[in-house]
């Protein structure tokens, strides 16, 4: 089993930045990728990032290129999530998520999943 828990999340305006973390704990060892979703009210669950564990790819959403970036810490077994130049829209629950699979940016493909962490951002 792999234990993720996220922090980071907050109240901010339109145009600041944040920055999310995600600790993983247990079998850290069976971790092939690591990857963000969100989820707003009413919405479906929307891929955000993911990067292999060996950070040789990266994937990004369509809507959070070139504002978000995903890196990761082989020491810290984390991986962190910086936002920029956020906008109303990315607004929701944020999850970080394991899998045991090589990167995917399809939630049902991943294993294990963190409690979430709310980011709202007013306009």
């Amino acid at each position: 089993q792999v234990q993720l828990v996220e922090s980071g999340g907050g109240l901010v305006q339109a145009g600041d930045s944040l920055r999310l973390s995600c600790a993983a704990s247990g079998r850290t060892y069976d971790i092939s990728a690591m990857g963000w979703f969100r989820q707003a009210p009413g919405k479906e669950r929307e891929f955000v990032a993911a990067k292999s564990w060996s950070a040789v790819t990266t994937f990004y959403g369509d809507s959070v290129k070139g504002r978000f970036t995903i890196s990761r810490d082989n020491a810290k077994n984390a991986v962190y999530l910086q936002m920029n130049s956020l906008k109303s829209e990315d607004t929701a629950v944020y999850y970080c998520a394991a899998a045991e699979r090589p990167i995917t940016t399809a939630s049902r493909r991943y294993d294990y999943w963190g409690q979430g962490t709310q980011v709202t951002v007013s306009s």
